[in-house]
């Protein structure tokens, strides 16, 4: 009896341990242009350089101009542990805001946002509101809680189990 609860609790434990953050997600090594950049001119190619080789496919990088005007232009390119797109013409002077999803080597998603200012404005126009990849905006990664909630269920389903099994007479 002692022997079942102790094994459903160890089992619980072991369980929950395992539902902490991945230890194995991407990291964004460096960014051309980099985070917090002043340019005069907008560059014609963003690249994301991550710690660890990026899974191609379902990738998306955005870039917000002042007004919240898209500036993205060709699709994405991946390549072992680089991710990049062709740039369109820069609009106005002000903040752009990249942001990014990506794909990273354990399958799970890895987002952020690099941010870098146009000090001269040029002569582009905004792009339609979309990913570089052509699917709409938007993080699409799926979140933790659920798996927290059916880990921390499955705990108290054993833990009842074992409970009640340790009620049962024995012959």
């Amino acid at each position: 009896m002692n022997r079942l609860l102790a094994t459903a609790v160890l089992v619980g434990l072991a369980l929950l341990a395992g539902a902490g953050p991945a230890a194995a997600h991407n990291s964004l090594v460096s960014s051309d242009p980099a985070d917090g950049a002043s340019l005069a001119t907008g560059p014609q190619r963003l690249t994301l350089v991550f710690d660890q080789p990026v899974h191609a496919g379902f990738n998306t990088i955005t870039i917000t101009g002042p007004d919240n005007t898209r500036w993205a232009s060709g699709e994405l390119t991946t390549s072992g542990n680089t991710v990049s797109t062709e740039l369109m013409p820069l609009g106005p002077a002000g903040e752009y805001v990249i942001g990014y999803r990506v794909v990273s080597a354990d399958g799970h998603p890895v987002a952020g946002t690099l941010r870098f200012q146009l000090t001269r404005p040029g002569t582009g126009t905004p792009a339609p509101a979309t990913t570089a990849s052509g699917s709409p905006a938007g993080d699409g990664g799926l979140p933790a809680w659920p798996l927290v909630v059916a880990a921390i269920a499955l705990v108290g389903v054993g833990v009842a189990v074992a409970l009640r099994l340790s009620r049962v007479p024995r012959a």
